[in-house]
């Protein structure tokens, strides 16, 4: 009877965000409830204890880092974001917009594990409101930018929610989830990956238009923003860390015993749904590293393809004011042809050395 009731709190999790819009524009909060829930049901069903202090300690030391990131790079980015749009036009003039937009994507991705996906993806809208190149050609830089920020981010735990979960659910397991872990893990398919993204994102060309042509940043973040922005973050992946934890018996039951083949594509899901959700409920301590490379490298790739699926994507496409139309246009056939490349690297190819 709890199963079938946590399977239940599963699905909405799902599917609620995207059908109700006050649960997608208060998701942090819906998450939060939906994750003490799940973690009452399973402390009940389970014969050991998970309401422990270790969890409530993992919980609220676990977003501290991210949290403290997001806000001071936030703080730091409104100061230097006058000086820094006088220049983006000199630069890319400079550079021709084909190895400036090589140089972007590549750069955005590299830092995002640093500065956060979060300050990555304001820093693109900044560039990106800069240029006076037509909407189509700014659109696809964009989406190859998120994609590169979504995928760079997940090297270190503090560069997006993803990782910080990833990191603190495979702790104490056989893959020893400190704070290099990912890049031990991803760094070979990652950062390779990353410059696929730039060259492929350099092939196209703008042409030159009226700034009420392109695309611009529709207003500029106050200081309470910022802080709001914060502890948002806070909230969202101390949530994610209960939620991780009431899900407990379903991955134990069923996403455990999954082949990392099945548990790759199955992630495709994550071009709907936010894919730090899905890690919460997919990994745990036990899983072993085909399966962890199986759910993140699907998550992080197929996260790329709609603007739900990543929290860069839909910073980009809010602030932007980009469709969800034109992204998947986009963005659905090159994460496709994405997650088929990395599927045979990763399954049909030797290992690195």
């Amino acid at each position: 009877m709890i199963t079938s009731i946590l399977i239940l709190i599963f699905l909405l999790i799902l599917l609620l965000p995207m059908l109700v819009k006050r649960v997608e524009h208060n998701l942090e909060l819906f998450l939060f409830v939906a994750g003490g829930v799940a973690l009452t049901l399973s402390h009940l069903l389970g014969p050991e204890p998970l309401l422990t202090l270790h969890l409530a300690e993992s919980a609220v030391l676990e977003p501290i880092k991210l949290t403290i990131a997001t806000l001071l790079f936030g703080l730091a980015f409104r100061a230097i974001r006058a000086p820094l749009k006088r220049k983006i036009v000199t630069v890319e003039l400079w550079l021709g917009p084909r190895l400036f937009a090589f140089l972007l994507i590549l750069v955005l991705g590299l830092l995002s594990s640093v500065i956060t996906a979060i300050i990555a993806a304001l820093i693109l809208c900044e560039v990106v409101s800069a240029i006076n190149l037509d909407k189509k050609y700014e659109t696809c830089l964009v989406i190859f930018a998120c994609y590169a920020i979504g995928m760079g981010a997940a090297l270190t735990p503090i560069g997006e929610p993803l990782s910080t979960i990833a990191v603190a659910k495979l702790r104490g397991g056989p893959l020893n989830g400190d704070f290099f872990m990912l890049l031990r893990l991803f760094g070979i398919y990652i950062i390779p990956g990353l410059v696929l993204i730039a060259l492929t994102g350099s092939l196209f060309r703008g042409k030159e238009v009226t700034r009420s042509e392109s695309l611009e940043e529709d207003f500029e973040e106050s200081f309470a923003q910022i802080a709001l922005r914060a502890f948002k973050v806070y909230i969202f992946v101390m949530a994610l860390i209960l939620l991780g934890t009431g899900f407990k018996p379903l991955i134990d039951l069923y996403v455990a015993r999954m082949p990392a083949e099945l548990l790759y594509w199955v992630n495709i899901i994550s071009a709907i749904l936010d894919n730090a959700t899905l890690a919460a409920a997919e990994l745990g301590p036990g899983m072993n590293e085909a399966q962890v490379k199986g759910i993140i490298m699907g998550l992080i790739i197929a996260g790329g393809m709609l603007i739900p699926g990543n929290i860069p994507n839909i910073i980009a496409a809010n602030k932007l004011r980009i469709t969800s139309r034109s992204w998947a246009v986009i963005g659905v056939p090159f994460g496709l042809a994405l997650m088929t490349l990395y599927f045979v690297i990763l399954y049909y190819l030797p290992p690195p050395a």
